[in-house]
């Protein structure tokens, strides 16, 4: 087994108890709040009908805020610390590996550093 295989798996169920976790966030916390802004007792309630069929978008707002809740946790709580280190540790995104012995090399490099063998160029945009 490889580490990284056992990291992803951890992540996702860590994943989906974070997004369970959200999801009663938002139903149970965040939505009573915004709609007693609104006078409306709850999202669930919300409704509006079409030649007889009933349309829920309240739910659709629950689940709405709830994924924007998630997004905005990951994003702020996992990839801008993790840019960051990126950032302090030096980690260049213009580099490349060499198609001949896997080494990081610059993008703008026409010969491996390592191997000596010719690489193709790829200049950054």
């Amino acid at each position: 087994m490889r580490g990284n295989l056992v990291e992803l798996a951890v992540a996702f169920v860590i994943g989906a108890a974070f997004a369970t976790l959200m999801q009663a966030l938002v139903a149970d916390l965040v939505t009573p709040i915004v709609a007693a802004l609104f006078g409306e007792p709850s999202f669930d309630d919300l409704s509006f009908t079409i030649n007889g069929s009933e349309f829920l978008y309240g739910d659709f707002l629950n689940a709405l805020l709830a994924f924007l809740s998630v997004a905005a946790a990951i994003y702020f709580l996992v990839v801008t610390p993790y840019e960051r280190i990126q950032a302090m540790q030096g980690v260049s995104p213009e580099t490349k590996s060499c198609e001949h012995c896997l080494s990081t090399i610059p993008v703008g490099a026409s010969r491996c550093a390592f191997c000596t063998q010719p690489v193709s160029i790829k200049r950054p945009q």
